[in-house]
């Protein structure tokens, strides 16, 4: 079913250590707005989609999620390449050393572990949908916050195409809701 291209969807060079930002950017990986919350929800939620259009467009959004999360994951790891242990600790990451290294961790700004119960599943495909919609608002919103705070344009860019992508997956999830309700309207 899947096909790996070892590529990103968007070029990731960090060429700076910023543990700060590592630290803000780890909740688009694990956080309730984060990419990997998106790609496991919309897998489950597609296969209850009424017809074979709303179940490809989950399938389609969750593979690119997992992209998503690629990215993201390039970025921490370009953010926190040659941290030292003090570095770390000054960052207010001595916790997340401890248990991950550098290694990759779903987590939030607060270092909540990724949970399941982040996201749902009804089996409605209405309500599912709208939930994809408001998923995908926070997280625009979360990426628009993490710009803010970005200092380099080797972080700003694959942040700014990340929170694009949001946008079309927002207007991608609306049109079908739009549809699967005039649906219901004529039945």
């Amino acid at each position: 079913m899947y096909k790996y291209n070892k590529i990103l969807n968007y070029p990731v060079n960090i060429k700076n250590k910023d543990l700060k930002m590592a630290k803000l950017i780890i909740t688009q990986l694990g956080g309730y707005a984060g990419e990997l919350g998106a790609a496991l929800r919309y897998f489950c939620q597609k296969f209850t989609m009424p017809d074979d259009e709303g179940k490809a467009l989950l399938n389609d959004i969750a593979t690119e999620e997992l992209g998503h999360v690629e990215m993201i994951s390039s970025i921490l790891c370009g953010l926190m390449k040659d941290a030292s242990l003090k570095e770390l600790e000054e960052a207010g990451l001595s916790g997340y050393y401890v248990e991950h290294g550098k290694g990759i961790y779903p987590l939030d700004t607060g270092e909540v572990q990724f949970d399941t119960k982040l996201f749902a599943v009804t089996g409605d495909p209405i309500v599912d949908l709208e939930e994809d919609l408001a998923a995908e608002e926070k997280a625009r919103i979360v990426y628009e916050r993490l710009i803010d705070y970005a200092k380099t344009d080797d972080l700003i860019a694959p942040l700014l195409f990340l929170r694009q992508r949001e946008v079309v997956h927002y207007n991608r999830f609306k049109e079908l809701l739009e549809k699967y309700k005039r649906e219901k309207d004529i039945k």
